[in-house]
């Protein structure tokens, strides 16, 4: 039997992309500057967009299955903190049983999004509201890296690109 719709079209894309953001926070190693860094003044660091991408994995699939969503360890904001902060939510997805996301297209989740008090289908909820935030945070922390001067890419960014050496747009 096949899995449920939205344990489908969350864990293992959350899984994916954690994958990805380790192979960019794993990158950073001899270069702490690079996790500090922010697109803009006001905006989180690097490194928090990353753990907060990281929780967002967890944050948009407890919800659907009605259980809360599991705390983090508490870890430094460095490269060693981000990934174990990845291993983390990793590890709690990939022990998340299929079934019991059965009915969650339809579960209510009531949630806060910044001051916002929103109250969601579980549908709604992963796709207009979780995916989105989590590859927000994803994306910012990778533009960080590479306005740094990372040497990455979408490759990099989704695994699944692939370009020449010294292709360049």
């Amino acid at each position: 039997m096949a899995a449920p719709a939205l344990y489908q079209a969350s864990v293992p894309v959350f899984l994916h992309y954690l994958e990805q953001a380790r192979g960019l926070v794993s990158a950073c190693r001899g270069r702490p500057e690079l996790l500090e860094g922010k697109l803009a003044p006001d905006m989180f660091s690097a490194a928090q967009q990353f753990a907060t991408a990281a929780g967002f994995s967890l944050r948009g699939t407890f919800p659907l299955i009605g259980e809360p969503v599991p705390e983090f360890p508490s870890a430094a904001m460095d490269r060693e903190g981000i990934l174990t902060r990845i291993d983390f939510a990793h590890e709690r997805l990939v022990t998340m049983d299929p079934a019991a996301f059965e009915g969650a297209e339809a579960r209510r989740i009531r949630h806060l999004a910044g001051f916002a008090d929103l109250d969601q289908r579980g549908a709604d909820f992963l796709h207009l509201f979780a995916i989105p935030n989590f590859m927000f945070h994803l994306s910012i922390g990778f533009a960080v890296l590479r306005q740094g001067g990372m040497d990455i890419g979408k490759a990099d960014f989704d695994g699944l690109h692939d370009y020449p050496p010294g292709f360049r747009f």
